[in-house]
Formats: C-alpha cells, structure tokens, sequence
C-alpha cells in the first residue's frame, strides 16, 4: 500500500489515447497525397489501440479522450516546442498555419483531459490517468523483446508501486511485461508534462505500450490479452490504492 498526504481522497480513472487513428482532415489532404502506406504503418497512428481503447473505458466504466488524427500532421504526446511536433508532412507549413493547426487539433485533445483532471480535483479526488499507446515490433532493424510495456516515473511513490503490481498481476500468463520499455517513462510526452502541473499526491499517470503484433495478429491471443489487461489492471490497482479507484463517469465527455 502507498502512503499519500491526502489519504481520504478517493482516485478516479480517466484514460486517454493521443494515436488513436490516421485521420487526416480535409484541409490538410494536399499534404498527404500518395501517403497512404505510411499512413496505415505505425508512423501514422497506434494500430490496435483505440478498439482496445474503447473496450477497456466500458469495461471499467472509465471516461475515455480519444484522438483520432494522424500523428503525422501534428504529434500530440510531444511537447510544444519539440523537434518532432510536426513531422516531414507538416513541417513545412508557415507559422501562422502551424498556430492554426495546434489550435484546431492538438490543443483540443490536451485541454480535454486538463479539464477532466481538473474537474476531479475540483470535486475532491485525485486522478489515475492511463494513457494508452502500442508500438511497432521492430525498429531500425531491433526486434522489440516485450508484449507490453509499463512506462512510469521512478520517483513517483503511487505509479511504481502501480506498475509492479500490474506487471505482478501479467506474468500469472505467458506474456513479456517490461518496466520502462520501449521507451523511458520520463521522455517527452503528455504524461510527463502533466506531473510537471501535478502532485504524486493527486496525480499518477502511467502509459500502457503494446506490441503491435497482437492486435495485427488478431485472433484469440489477441483477445485473450485484451480481457487480461482488464482484469490486471482493476486487480493491481485494488491491490495499490487503499480505496481502490471511483469510476463514476460512465459517459465520455
């Protein structure tokens, strides 16, 4: 169990999807034009991961923030600033429309989930944000070694201790569960920039990174992992928090 400064608050879940599809909206297609391959490949969005995202928000009554443009017009897990915001398809646009395009897309999604977080707060609660993301099986010629990927901060009492009880709760299976792989769960993103606004006390954001070899596969692993991701993550969590996690939004906003 973790200790917190403000035991009596209850923790809400809230999920988030920032690659959740490869939409490119009408006034950007010039852009696009004989890109549909990249498009459909890992580059343009987290295959797999929005019908996972949807299933896993009804099956713990969580609301879910989805987005569904491509991260090839504007990359919604960086910071602003950062020298992958805008990828070669979009880069080349001027300033005025690159305003015009993190106001129409980017900022949208990110005030969303700022808002839900705050509206927790604001009614006494601390939030337990999953941020739902897969990843390419191989790149640059490395073969990914995992299933699943748990990506945290360290330093962060409430989302260690949550990662090692869900990685705890995975292996009763065959799957490959690895802490902080792919990627570093302090590298640039949504996540990470949120707790620099946030408290550990209040706030625990955690990312779920799958291989996409499953939900390419299809089939019944596929499934099977989907339905054990769910059960996991409610056992882990009743296993961190003392109050378990208040799941009282059962509508997307």
């Amino acid at each position: 169990m973790v200790s917190s400064s403000v035991p009596d608050l209850p923790w809400r879940l809230l999920l988030s999807c920032e690659h959740g599809g490869n939409r490119v909206p009408p006034e950007y297609a010039t852009l696009f034009q004989e890109a549909d391959e990249v498009l459909a490949s890992h580059r343009g969005y987290d295959i797999g991961v929005a019908p996972f995202a949807r299933r896993l928000a009804q099956e713990l009554s969580a609301p879910l923030y989805l987005a569904d443009v491509t991260r090839l017009l504007v990359e919604l897990n960086r910071s602003p600033g950062h020298p992958a915001l805008f990828s070669e398809f979009s880069r080349e646009l001027d300033k005025l429309q690159r305003r015009e395009l993190l106001a129409a897309y980017y900022q949208p999604h990110r005030e969303r989930v700022i808002s839900a977080i705050e509206r927790i707060m604001a009614t006494g609660g601390r939030v337990l944000h999953l941020s739902l993301h897969s990843f390419t099986p191989e790149l640059h010629g490395e073969v990914r070694n995992a299933d699943i990927g748990l990506l945290y901060d360290p330093q962060r009492p409430n989302e260690l201790a949550l990662c090692r009880a869900w990685q705890a709760q995975l292996r009763s299976g065959t799957w490959r569960i690895r802490r902080n792989y792919p990627y570093r769960g302090t590298a640039d993103g949504f996540i990470p920039w949120l707790r620099r606004r946030y408290p550990a006390a209040v706030y625990c954001g955690v990312e779920l990174e799958i291989n996409q070899r499953w939900p390419l596969a299809g089939g019944d692993d596929w499934e099977t992992l989907q339905r054990q991701l769910g059960v996991t993550l409610a056992a882990a969590v009743s296993s961190v928090f003392r109050q378990g996690v208040t799941q009282d939004c059962r509508k997307n906003p």
